[in-house]
């Protein structure tokens, strides 16, 4: 993963594979301690970041202390082993959903390049502090509930560093995957996240800003405009996206949810194998 120094004390450990799986991790050193923001999608690169991230901060002699999940999905939650000790922040949601037993077979038809990752006893780290409203976690960053690609995502704003850690709801070059997600919500969530900084770190793909949310916004909406077939998405910047596998499943769930239809869609199941 590639280091990109963003402000005094606040760190991304980018991913060079604009793909879905391959995400990004934010780190925040604070007098305390160290927040770390999403865990990769594997035990195995959740503790190549956790390394890289003590390496860093080694002369500090700071623990890790908080880590905040934008999602219970796998490519952010997947690494939560390698952080076992720390507290773990997520919305209401994604506790919930992290409850339940984890599907090691969906996750490797999911993210076939992992798939030796996930062995049937292949477990996730379950959240000790929920938060449902804006608060400050450290003096220098606060944490947001969004809704959008879950009922509840998390967001991580450094307002003096003018950044903010988008995870789930921020995919620059990888198409996003809305199966169980809301898009209009999804929509509201990324206009709000242009107004509270500069730098925006997404779940997936670089570094960016307002025009990289834009073309996100431009493609949850052609998502809902299709009107059930992905064949009408019509001309945009997501023709050179990756995981293009995935318009079918959210044009489907965009159609189910306009016609009040909260299910998940057939062509989600399909990818899955099922």
């Amino acid at each position: 993963m590639n280091l990109v120094e963003l402000g005094q004390g606040v760190f991304a450990l980018t991913n060079p594979q604009p793909r879905y799986g391959y995400s990004n991790v934010g780190l925040v050193i604070d007098a305390d301690g160290l927040t770390i923001f999403d865990t990769t999608a594997t035990p195995q690169s959740g503790l190549g970041a956790r390394q890289a991230i003590l390496e860093l901060t080694a002369a500090l002699d700071v623990p890790i202390k908080r880590i905040v999940l934008s999602s219970s999905r796998i490519p952010f939650s997947g690494g939560g082993q390698a952080f076992w000790a720390a507290a773990f922040y997520g919305s209401e949601a994604t506790s919930d959903q992290l409850d339940l037993p984890p599907n090691p077979d969906a996750f490797r038809r999911l993210l076939p390049d992992f798939a030796i990752s996930y062995p049937d006893e292949f477990e996730t780290r379950p959240i000790t502090h929920t938060v449902g409203e804006h608060a400050w976690l450290t003096p220098a960053a606060s944490v947001m509930p969004l809704s959008g690609e879950s009922a509840a995502n998390l967001i991580l704003r450094l307002e003096e560093a003018n950044v903010v850690f988008a995870g789930a709801l921020a995919s620059f070059g990888v198409t996003p995957l809305a199966y169980d997600g809301d898009l209009v919500a999804w929509i509201e969530a990324l206009a709000t996240i242009t107004e509270l900084g500069s730098t925006i770190i997404p779940g997936h793909g670089p570094p960016g800003g307002a025009a990289d949310v834009a073309d996100q916004l431009a493609y949850l909406r052609a998502c809902i405009d299709a009107n059930g077939d992905p064949n009408k998405l019509g001309p945009g910047p997501w023709e050179y996206w990756t995981d293009r596998r995935f318009d079918a499943v959210n044009v489907e769930r965009a159609a189910l949810l306009g016609a009040g239809l909260d299910q998940l869609p057939q062509s989600m199941l399909e990818l899955l194998g099922f």
